[in-house]
């Protein structure tokens, strides 16, 4: 059975921050590395868990991006890169190269929208399973009979499976609709306000009575109420926000998903990376998880780490 694994390396990594107290996780000179040390603990989790046969990680370059280019508000909201964060994409990316993992951006995208791409064109290619972790809901669009999303309900410790049923049961809309529902309500970590006073139950409502978004504009003039009138005045946004929460699914690659077969890690470079990391206990996670190779046995470790070191956390 094909599986192939997709994660978002920036919304994981950033819950991965906000979840694991900064000052519990740095190295003896002073880099911080929750960010890391979360991702790479949840990465560890979800390969035990799913076993897939191909993996990747998208990441995004940077905030400019072609919905920028159309609303210059979009995100703007969003504070500043915490200090502590800086440098750990970067130290994340080590990681992956070390594990032979296949990381992807493109300038001008997200990660979501590569995402997108890999999703639609795995399912070309006959992939009986695509799994999508990240913590971004514009992601619910993708799911489907053979698409599920595994979304952070608790930091990046905890993974709710979100299927088209479970997007039904939370959403009260099929995922080809939550864009719709999203377009309506809006999105405040993305700076994309909805009408005032309608919430997802009367956006579901509305779906449901007209089908989707061109249904609901086509009879825009019969929703009656406060709800309605704030509809039309702020219809222009409405549209707006559906246009840029709508993923891209052609995004120019240099890899597709037959090449994200996952393979052997790198062991030197696990034990540099992880050295250099003092990520000590994850690595015996890592090696106890997925059994280490012949040669591996009975190597001391290599690891500068000690229980004493200061500001560092036990389960490093």
């Amino acid at each position: 059975m094909s599986r192939l694994l997709l994660l978002d390396g920036h919304s994981l990594a950033y819950r991965a921050f906000f979840a694991l107290p900064a000052e519990n996780f740095s190295t003896t000179t002073g880099q911080t590395t929750n960010a890391v040390y979360g991702f790479t603990a949840m990465l560890i989790n979800v390969l035990r868990d799913e076993a897939p046969t191909h993996l990747g990680v998208a990441f995004d370059v940077s905030r400019q991006t072609f919905r920028t280019e159309e609303y210059s508000e979009y995100k703007a909201t969003r504070s500043a890169t915490p200090d502590e964060f800086r440098g750990q994409v970067s130290l994340l990316k080590e990681v992956l190269d070390a594990l032979r993992i296949r990381h992807v951006e493109v300038e001008g995208y997200e990660a979501d929208d590569i995402i997108a791409t890999l999703c639609t064109q795995a399912k070309a290619e006959g992939f009986d399973e695509v799994l999508v972790v990240t913590g971004d809901r514009d992601s619910f669009q993708l799911v489907d009979d053979r698409v599920t999303v595994l979304y952070p309900v608790k930091g990046v410790s905890e993974l709710a499976r979100m299927t088209p049923d479970a997007i039904e049961a939370k959403y009260g809309v099929r995922p080809e609709r939550y864009p719709d529902l999203a377009a309506l309500v809006g999105e405040s970590s993305d700076n994309l306000p909805g009408v005032p006073g309608v919430g997802p139950k009367t956006a579901a409502k509305w779906l449901g009575q007209y089908g989707d978004l061109t249904g609901i504009v086509a009879d825009v003039t019969s929703i009656k109420g406060k709800a309605g009138e704030n509809l039309r005045a702020h219809l222009d946004d409405v549209l707006r926000n559906r246009r840029l929460n709508a993923l891209v699914h052609e995004v120019p690659l240099e890899a597709g998903p037959n090449d994200l077969l996952r393979g052997s890690w790198d062991r030197e470079e696990v034990h540099r990376v992880f050295d250099s990391l003092e990520f000590r206990v994850l690595r015996d996670r890592l090696f106890a998880t997925f059994e280490a190779p012949q040669e591996e046995a009975g190597r001391p470790w290599r690891s500068r780490v000690s229980c004493s070191t200061p500001r560092r956390s036990r389960r490093g």
